[in-house]
């Protein structure tokens, strides 16, 4: 009975113990928790701080760059059973760049007159990294006669979205190409063909902007900057928008003189009007566009391209003689006109060497019951060139 008594006792007493030590036990746990957690946030804090600095020691530039190529990344996603992604970093790639451009112009009395510039010969060469493309042409057929033509074009291509930006301003070597001064077209006027003509000034910048439906399968790059290969054929839909200003003069005078000298005062007097409304006119179009691209893979190695939108253009207008303005607030359905963009392309890639040719077309128009006009300007570009620098 007293060891049992003994027993209990210190029992009891060894439970006292520890409920006493429970508010120490849990002291020390909470402790030892917040110790832990201070080591943890000291430890996120000197990887945040070592993250910083190895930021901070990049350079901006740097820095840009791999954002910009992330997002390019994510517009850059393929199937790969239709398309093979580029393996390389760099290209070098020598190119031909033939421009061509023309200008009719009528008006309500039935003269019709198309002006068409010599095309320009351009070689040059070009160097690119990843999606970045930059070069340099020198305009070998105008290095004897100055030219004050001005012009620039760029095409950027990705799986999803491309963009083309323009910038023209015409020079001073124009002929016409084909002259009519009559509706029944009687009139002879082939002494009038090949005529120079420096009496029009023609200026037009803007861009168009497309996206690809089938950007997954159908592959823009493949057929116009070399940056991948399609190995499969696809096809896509397309739709955009566009932006263009354009501003034209002409010298009706200087042109009446043409007409008067290479036909006859009478034939000049009689059928030569005093030109539409205005010697000038600036008109600007936005445009939404539609239409479908297909790539043919006709052989191992190549590719055939063609891309056709057409776009519905609202010009507003205003013109030099009356100051007349048309514009949103003034919206009338006949200011709206048809517009169009062909693409064409042939392609020998594989991987390392490729060469080929490319085409892009532009074509405006703007009417009016008494003023016609239809621009249409664009490249034809014949290139060669390979890939270095493998991607690890």
């Amino acid at each position: 009975i007293s060891n049992q008594k003994n027993t209990i006792y210190v029992t009891k007493r060894l439970i006292l113990l520890a409920i006493s030590a429970l508010p120490y036990i849990q002291m020390s746990a909470q402790k030892a928790d917040t110790d832990t957690l201070a080591m943890t946030a000291d430890s996120d804090t000197i990887v945040r701080s070592e993250i910083s600095e190895r930021t901070k020691r990049e350079p901006f530039f740097k820095r840009l760059m791999k954002s910009t190529y992330k997002v390019v990344k994510n517009f850059s996603r393929v199937d790969t059973n239709y398309i093979e992604p580029q393996k390389y970093n760099f290209t070098f790639m020598m190119q031909n760049t033939n421009t061509y451009e023309s200008y009719t112009i009528s008006s309500g009395s039935g003269n019709d007159f198309l002006f068409s510039p010599q095309p320009s010969i351009k070689i040059g060469p070009y160097v690119g990294w990843r999606w970045l493309f930059l070069g340099y042409t020198l305009d070998v057929k105008h290095l004897r006669n100055g030219n004050n033509k001005q012009e620039f074009d760029l095409s950027l291509y990705s799986s999803q979205i491309g963009i083309d930006l323009f910038y023209r301003k015409t020079g001073n070597d124009y002929r016409i190409k084909h002259a009519y001064l009559d509706h029944d077209r009687v009139i002879n006027t082939e002494p009038l063909n090949g005529v120079s003509y420096d009496g029009i000034n023609v200026g037009i910048k803007g861009f168009n902007l497309y996206y690809i439906f089938n950007h997954k399968r159908f592959s823009y790059p493949a057929a116009f900057s070399q940056s991948t290969i399609q190995r499969r054929s696809s096809g896509s839909a397309l739709c955009g928008i566009g932006y263009t200003k354009h501003s034209l003069s002409i010298d009706w005078d200087k042109l009446y003189s043409i007409v008067s000298d290479k036909l006859g005062e009478d034939v000049a007097s009689r059928y030569m009007s005093e030109g539409p409304d205005t010697k000038k006119i600036n008109y600007t179009d936005i445009s939404l566009s539609g239409g479908y691209a297909y790539n043919w893979v006709f052989a191992h190695n190549w590719l055939a391209a063609i891309s056709l939108s057409a776009a519905i253009g609202y010009k507003g207008a205003s013109s030099e003689k009356d100051n007349e303005i048309l514009n949103f607030r003034d919206f009338s359905f006949h200011n709206f006109n048809l517009d169009g963009v062909g693409r064409l392309g042939l392609v020998w890639n594989n991987m390392k060497w490729y060469y080929g040719m490319s085409a892009i077309f532009h074509t405006y128009n703007y009417r009016k019951s008494q003023f016609r006009t239809n621009t249409t300007f664009g490249n034809i570009n014949l290139y060669i060139g390979f890939n270095f620098g493998k991607m690890k």
